[in-house]
C-alpha cells in the first residue's frame, strides 16, 4: 500500500476499534469509494498490535490489579472485586473463542460482503439505541455477575459478523443487563484484551510465513492505530455518561445508508 493509504486506514481502524460504530464498515468505504486495494495481512497485524498496545497502556493499572487479585483468588486468597472481574473477563472470552475456532472460515466465506455490513451496521445500531433507552443503567462494573459476564461474552461472539462492532455489541449487552454506560464500556474494553491478543498472535503467525515482511507498513500502522485508539478510549470514557449512545446510533444509521447507496449505485 502507499503511505497515504496506510495513514488513513490506520487512523480509521484506531478510531473505530473501540467506538460502537464498526471498524469493518469503515474500512470498506475507502475500498468501494476510492478503489483502494485490500489492506492485506501486514496491515491487519499492525492495527491489531496497535490497538492492543493502546488498551493495555490505558488500563495498565487495572490489568495489574486484575492479574494480581485474579491469581490470588485462584490460589485460595481473598476474593476481591478485581479478582472476580478478572475471571468474569476470562469467562466472557470463551464464547467468541469457541465460535472463532469452529466457525471462523464459514463466517469469512459467507458474511464478508458490503450488504451484510450495511445490514448489521443499521440493525445493531438500532439495538444499541434500544439498550441505551431501555436499560436501567444503575450497575457499576463491580456489580457484574457471572451470568452477566457470560451473556456479554455470547453477544461478543456475534461481532465475528462484519459490521456488528465488537465494542458496540458488548456495550449493548451490558446496557440491556442494567450496567451504567461507563461500566458497560469499561467491561467491553477490558474484555477486548484477550480477544485482540489472540487475534494478533494468529495473524502474526501467518505473517511469519510471508517471503518478505513489510516492516514499514507494520511500524507506521502500529504507531498510528495505537495513538488514535488510546485517545479514542480516553475521550469515550470521559464523555459517554453525558452524551449517551444516540450520537453513535445516528452515525451508524447514516453510515449504513451510505453503504446501501454504494451497493445500489
Amino acid at each position: 500500500m502507499e503511505t497515504i493509504q496506510i495513514v488513513v486506514l490506520a487512523l480509521i481502524q484506531g478510531i473505530t476499534e473501540f467506538l460502537p460504530i464498526s471498524s469493518s464498515a469503515h474500512l470498506i468505504l475507502p475500498k468501494e469509494v476510492l478503489g483502494w486495494p485490500d489492506q492485506g495481512l501486514a496491515f491487519d497485524v499492525a492495527v491489531h498490535f496497535g490497538s492492543l498496545i493502546a488498551v493495555v497502556s490505558y488500563f495498565r493499572q487495572d490489568i495489574v490489579n486484575l492479574v494480581r487479585d485474579g491469581l490470588g483468588a485462584a490460589f485460595g486468597g481473598k476474593v476481591t472485586d478485581d479478582g472476580r472481574l478478572a475471571w468474569q473477563i476470562v469467562l466472557a472470552t470463551i464464547p467468541a473463542g469457541l465460535v472463532g475456532l469452529f466457525l471462523k472460515d464459514f463466517i469469512e466465506e459467507n458474511t464478508r460482503s458490503a450488504l451484510v455490513i450495511a445490514v448489521t451496521t443499521v440493525v445493531f445500531g438500532l439495538l444499541l439505541w434500544w439498550a441505551d433507552v431501555k436499560g436501567a443503567r444503575i450497575l457499576p462494573i463491580e456489580k457484574a455477575t457471572w451470568k452477566m459476564a457470560l451473556l456479554i461474552g455470547v453477544f461478543q461472539a456475534l461481532a465475528l459478523i462484519p459490521g456488528t462492532s465488537r465494542s458496540g455489541i458488548t456495550m449493548t449487552a451490558g446496557l440491556l443487563l442494567g450496567m451504567q454506560r461507563d461500566a458497560a464500556a469499561r467491561f467491553s474494553f477490558l474484555m477486548s484484551i484477550p480477544i485482540i491478543t489472540l487475534g494478533a498472535l494468529l495473524l502474526g503467525l501467518e505473517l511469519l510465513e510471508l517471503p518478505a515482511v513489510p516492516w514499514k507498513e507494520i511500524l507506521l500502522g502500529t504507531v498510528l492505530s495505537g495513538i488514535s485508539a488510546y485517545l479514542c478510549i480516553h475521550f469515550f470514557l470521559s464523555f459517554i455518561n453525558r452524551i449517551g449512545m444516540l450520537p453513535f446510533v445516528i452515525y451508524r444509521l447514516v453510515l449504513g445508508a451510505a453503504l446501501f447507496v454504494l451497493i445500489l449505485w
